[in-house]
C-alpha cells in the first residue's frame, strides 16, 4: 500500500502555491469527489512520463476522473496558471550557472 507522500508529485510548499488556484472542493454530498492534490498528482504522472491515462497508477483514482478533470481544468484555463505557477518555481529553483 502508498503512503500518501507517495503518491504525490508535488511537495507540500508546491500545492499550497497552487492550491489558489484551483476551484473550491466539491462539498462532501453524494459520492465523495477525489481531493484536487491526488488528482493534479495523476494529471503530473501523465504529463511527466508521457503515458497514456489508462496506464495511470489506480492510487491516483480512476483514470477517467483524472482525465476528465484535467481537460476541465484546460479548457478553463485553470491548468496553463497552475503550469506557470510549478514553471515560474522549477526556474527559480534552478541554480544560476556562472560564465
Amino acid at each position: 500500500m502508498y503512503g500518501w507522500r507517495d503518491i504525490y508529485y508535488l511537495s507540500d510548499a508546491e500545492w499550497a502555491r497552487i492550491k489558489p488556484l484551483l476551484p473550491p472542493q466539491r462539498p462532501p454530498v453524494g459520492r465523495p469527489a477525489r481531493d484536487h492534490r491526488t488528482i493534479v498528482s495523476g494529471i503530473l504522472w501523465v504529463q511527466r512520463t508521457g503515458g497514456p491515462w489508462r496506464h495511470m497508477p489506480k492510487q491516483y483514482g480512476p483514470w477517467s476522473t483524472v482525465a476528465s478533470r484535467y481537460h476541465r481544468w484546460k479548457k478553463a484555463g485553470v491548468w496553463d496558471r497552475v503550469q506557470a505557477v510549478l514553471r515560474e518555481q522549477e526556474r527559480s529553483a534552478e541554480p544560476v550557472e556562472e560564465t
